[in-house]
């Protein structure tokens, strides 16, 4: 299963975690911020989209 929104296209984007103390020994780590996803059926066809396209579909 993808975790990618079929209307935009969006994924995820790195984000870097933050340790209190930092150094050669102690790095600082990346992470994987994912999309919000929500199922929702369209033309009688399930599909997985962000909630931003799903506020803006609403609006229309």
């Amino acid at each position: 299963m993808s975790r990618v929104c079929e209307i935009c296209g969006r994924s995820y984007h790195k984000a870097s975690i933050i340790n209190k103390l930092r150094g050669n020994y102690n790095r600082a780590g990346v992470k994987k911020q994912r999309v919000n996803l929500q199922s929702k059926v369209i033309d009688g066809k399930r599909v997985k989209i962000c909630t931003k396209c799903l506020k803006s579909s609403l609006k229309k």
